[in-house]
């Protein structure tokens, strides 16, 4: 009786322990290290041979290896919730003889014990898995519904999504115009070369099922003949998941982990598809505030082009023609040079501010569309060298009367026109004219670019002052423009 207390208190120990730790491998650990110390074993292991043992591997007591076939073994079967899930073995008792029916109680009642912590710690960690993908899934909504961009809103699911899988890489494919599929964003801390661009072909089986909105599970996608890209042989096991709202299929997310990496089990499976469909809604939310933010960009932006339109226009308009007609009347000669060089200026403003109204309506977010938009994006750009803004004017329909090749040219010769005068000292004012049509002495109908700044030429003093540079180039088929530069 008192051999058996101590090995029943140390029995009790170990079941204690086994129940308190919550992690699964640290609880297999304990029942292995427990089965050794209870009989005496030269060698204890635990040989996980369940259905339901993915990512598991085997635990062994870490003393020496497996004794001669003579040695006495002893084996006792493990269940989780009634199902099997795998055998404590014990080998070798050195100097002490074959293992006895106590010592078989002892471990039957361990392995009980080992099935009861063995599913807690299942629970415990599955709970915990739960939690960590539904925050995950909470903070990529509310990355995606305050970010900009759908370049940052796909990064953020790819790079959330590889961390909550343990994977080697997140990746996001969108669906082609051929009909397969391209990756367009990848999450991977390594080797990133050549993901991007990599495509699956039309046809694919595996391309099959994402088009239908079913999740595609792959052991190892490195010899898996239903993968067809280039990239294929630097993973293993992978997850494919659609993403899909509303019966619209956005994209595909996969998670790959790498080659020799463990398979996923049921419930990260579970989990990372329940993840992409709250990221697929998430995007379409996205999506869908950054419509509205650009309509109510646009919408602005069209109030202010009205209002310069009907009241600031019309103003000017109607302020230069009671100054023409003052000009006009008896006794205004004394002041003629004044008024004219007023309804100049007003002249200018006028066309300053249409131009003003046209570039509001160009949709902020898309690049200018027309001769008349490609100008203002380099006069624009251009004014950071410059240290001034370029004053642009337009003269004639430009956008419709040029065509392209022409208009290519032009602004090759606008472009370096403004490069010069960023190079010259002094620049306090650039003009630049787009005129047409405007006629070549021949008659000829063409498009003109002048380009005037004041800044100072070689030789400095006020006649090296001042730059022209005028270029034309005829509407129809013809030769190239001509290019000259002069002072003023």
């Amino acid at each position: 009786m008192t051999a058996r207390a101590p090995r029943l208190t140390r029995l009790l120990e170990v079941v204690l322990e086994a129940g308190t730790d919550r992690g699964l491998r640290g609880v297999l650990q304990r029942i292995v290290d427990g089965a050794a110390e209870l009989t005496g074993a030269r060698c204890a292991a635990l040989a996980l041979t369940g259905p339901d043992v993915e990512g598991l591997a085997g635990i062994r007591t870490p003393g020496p290896g497996p004794a001669p076939e003579a040695a006495p073994r002893l084996r006792v079967p493990v269940h989780v919730h009634d199902a099997e899930f795998g055998e404590l073995r014990l080998t070798g008792r050195p100097g002490a003889g074959p293992f006895t029916t106590e010592d078989e109680q002892l471990l039957r009642v361990l392995a009980t014990q080992a099935g009861i912590s063995i599913g807690n710690a299942r629970l415990h960690e599955t709970a915990r898995q739960r939690e960590r993908w539904i925050e995950g899934a909470a903070a990529v909504t509310t990355a995606l519904l305050t970010e900009e961009g759908a370049d940052d809103a796909l990064t953020t699911v790819a790079e959330r999504a590889r961390l909550l899988a343990g994977a080697s890489a997140g990746v996001i494919l969108h669906p082609t115009a051929e009909g397969g599929m391209e990756i367009v964003t990848a999450s991977t801390p390594d080797d990133p070369d050549g993901i991007v661009g990599a495509t699956i072909a039309p046809g694919s089986p595996v391309l099959e099922q994402l088009l239908g909105g079913e999740p595609v599970f792959i052991a190892d996608s490195a010899t898996d003949p239903r993968m067809t890209t280039h990239v294929r042989h630097r993973f293993g096991p992978s997850m494919m998941l659609p993403l899909q709202a509303g019966g619209r299929l956005i994209g595909t997310l996969a998670l790959p982990r790498r080659r020799g990496g463990p398979p996923y089990t049921d419930v990260e499976r579970l989990l990372a598809t329940q993840f992409a469909s709250q990221a697929a809604l998430a995007l379409v939310l996205a999506d869908a505030r950054r419509g509205r933010e650009r309509l109510a960009v646009y919408e602005d932006r069209d109030r202010i082009a009205r209002d310069l339109h009907d009241l600031v226009v019309q103003r000017l308009f109607a302020t230069g023609l009671m100054l023409e007609s003052t000009q006009r009347r008896p006794g205004a000669r004394d002041v003629g040079d004044i008024l004219g060089r007023a309804v100049d200026e007003l002249r200018s403003t006028v066309q300053e501010v249409r131009t003003a109204i046209f570039a509001l309506q160009q949709p902020p977010a898309d690049p200018p569309t027309g001769l008349r938009g490609r100008v203002l994006r380099e006069t624009a750009s251009a004014a950071a060298r410059l240290g001034v803004a370029p004053s642009t004017h337009f003269r004639g329909a430009v956008d419709t009367r040029v065509p392209d090749r022409v208009a290519d040219r032009l602004l090759t010769v606008l472009r370096r026109a403004l490069t010069d005068a960023s190079a010259r000292a002094g620049v306090s004012r650039v003009e630049v004219v787009v005129d047409t049509p405007a006629r070549s002495p021949q008659g000829r109908e063409g498009v003109r670019l002048t380009v005037f700044d004041d800044g100072e030429k070689d030789g400095g003093g006020r006649e090296g002052r001042g730059t022209t540079v005028c270029w034309w180039a005829p509407l129809g088929p013809g030769a190239a423009g001509a290019r000259t530069g002069e002072r003023r």
